[in-house]
């Protein structure tokens, strides 16, 4: 028999109803009954206290972006629109998006290496910020502007010397697809101002899903020095710089969550006594995952129970297709289980080693591997935890034709 693997931590803010899982007081096979299975459950109430709790630790006076790629879905994305000071998009669809559930295009800011024309022709004749990725792209970006007779918003995507340490995905330092070198920003921004151009400032983003606060608190150093430095190359004041996110949350066993407390305490230190040149400029930063993962839940219904060698299966009818990242497949070197639970057993103690897995014919739609849990049957349910980032749309909903699993917000 293979050794128990734990699970990640499930976050707070779930409760038990009659035995089971409830989501905003909504017990999962209740939810399952109305709207089938599998489904992606996100909680209203998790997302509103997320948001506070972090305007509550971060200084006053610094704007929270939301970045939609995290969970576009509609009743999310219109409900994080009203918590959020600016949207943070990444193509001409999540503009469309953005605009739709009623964000301000003074608001949104566009990054992403690869821009289209027509997605700059889009982003400009809307008004929203764009972050240049390059110089080819800024002489692009300019050339369209003029020829559509508009003055375009720019900011420049810097590509940081350094790196968020201890990140998951580290986007700055060393040779990136994302954003401009140092030493090609000044003369950039020269050419945005003489052509008369809005320049809008800097974005710098050095990584995501970072846990550790020390690391967090030292990019953010590094990062608003680095800002001072490129505004005295250029002479100019910047009017906005966007500090990147890199707030991680818990996904595996042994993962603690960001104290939000001390990264605060210390931007506030830092915002308080900032060089000259930038005693005017705006802050933000920008997160996506951190705001939304930890309120959805994924959830889906066992189909068989079976023996293999000794060991035993549950097999559900959800999969990889829905949640690439919690079957290992989305950027993990080495798979570990996400907090899972069986939803219709949720106060149960585990009674047994099992693994949990999908209905797609490859050996890589693996949920949880030989976890701990409570005896489960055909009709019960699983719950995927930190299912409100990355899951419906960076996964692959058409594999196998099995097509996309059904959302829902609840209050």
């Amino acid at each position: 028999m293979n050794k128990v693997k734990p699970v990640g931590p499930i976050p707070a803010g779930y409760d038990t109803l009659h035995e089971e899982l409830a989501i905003g007081g909504a017990m999962a096979s209740a939810l399952v009954r109305q709207h089938g299975s599998p489904l992606f459950v996100y909680s209203k109430q998790l997302l509103t206290r997320r948001m506070a709790d972090l305007r509550a630790a971060m200084p006053e006076k610094l704007n929270i972006h939301y970045a939609m790629k995290a969970n576009p879905f509609g009743p999310v994305l219109k409900h994080m629109v009203s918590l959020a000071d600016g949207i943070d998009i990444a193509s001409a669809g999540e503009l469309l998006m953005a605009l739709a559930s009623g964000a301000k295009p003074e608001h949104i800011s566009f990054a992403g290496p690869g821009k289209r024309d027509e997605e700059l022709l889009r982003a400009i004749e809307a008004g929203v910020t764009i972050n240049i990725e390059s110089p080819t792209e800024c002489d692009r970006a300019l050339l369209i502007g003029a020829g559509a007779g508009q003055n375009p918003k720019l900011a420049i995507r810097v590509n940081p010397t350094f790196d968020l340490k201890g990140s998951g995905m580290k986007m700055g330092g060393g040779a990136k697809p994302f954003g401009m070198d140092v030493e090609l920003v000044a003369s950039t921004v020269r050419k945005i101002i003489e052509a008369g151009a809005h320049w809008r400032g800097f974005h710098i983003f050095a990584g995501s899903q970072a846990l550790k606060a020390d690391a967090i608190i030292e990019t953010q150093t590094q990062t608003i020095a680095l800002a001072a430095q490129l505004a005295d190359d250029i002479g100019a004041a910047p009017e906005h710089v966007n500090l990147g996110g890199g707030f991680g949350i818990p996904y595996f066993p042994g993962d603690e969550a960001v104290d939000i407390a001390r990264v605060g305490d210390a931007l506030k230190a830092q915002l308080g006594d900032l060089p000259i040149i930038l005693q005017d400029t705006q802050f933000a930063i920008e997160l996506g995952r951190y705001l939304v993962g930890e309120a959805g839940v994924y959830l889906t219904q066992i189909v068989d129970r079976k023996q293999s060698c000794g060991e035993t299966f549950l097999v559900t009818d959800g999969g990889l297709h829905h949640q690439l990242a919690a079957s290992g497949n989305f950027g993990t070197v080495v798979r570990r289980n996400y907090p899972a639970a069986i939803a219709t057993k949720y106060n149960f103690e585990p009674t047994e080693t099992v693994s949990i897995v999908g209905c797609l014919c490859t050996p890589l739609d693996r949920l949880s591997d030989n976890a701990a849990m409570p005896k489960a049957n055909v009709g019960d349910i699983v719950a995927i935890f930190c299912a409100g980032a990355y899951g419906a749309t960076a996964s692959p909903a058409n594999f196998l034709g099995q097509g996309p699993a059904k959302e829902i917000l609840i209050d």
